[in-house]
């Protein structure tokens, strides 16, 4: 996606994850997914980023005290498996690719098998 197109807050955390290596942002949901090699890992909404979480490492986010990015849904609160980023990855790109490192093994952990074609009669 062009820079020009990108919010500020998401061109900085793009800038802050430079040190984890190439990564796309790509807009969706009214925010970005953050993307490496065609995973998503992260997400920016508004002027907050949230990484991917599962059983391995949603304590670290726990533990922090970080919440879940939420949205409202038919009437109900909907978590998804996402949560806050600490404030200092914003500030320090050592944390930013440590965090960003433990959310893309997350998606790697978790991701779909590619889906077979079905055979043709």
């Amino acid at each position: 996606m062009p820079a020009a197109a990108l919010s500020p807050f998401t061109t900085l955390v793009l800038e802050q994850m430079s040190s984890f290596g190439p990564v796309q942002a790509k807009r969706m949901f009214g925010g970005c997914g953050i993307f490496r090699m065609g995973l998503m890992f992260a997400v920016v909404i508004g002027d907050e980023l949230y990484f991917k979480a599962d059983e391995q490492n949603v304590g670290r986010f726990l533990a922090r005290g970080l919440k879940p990015f939420t949205y409202e849904a038919g009437g109900r609160s909907v978590s998804l498996r996402y949560y806050q980023a600490p404030p200092e990855t914003l500030e320090e790109p050592p944390a930013m690719a440590e965090w960003a490192g433990e959310a893309y093994a997350c998606a790697l952990r978790n991701q779909k098998p590619p889906r077979r074609p079905k055979a043709r009669p």
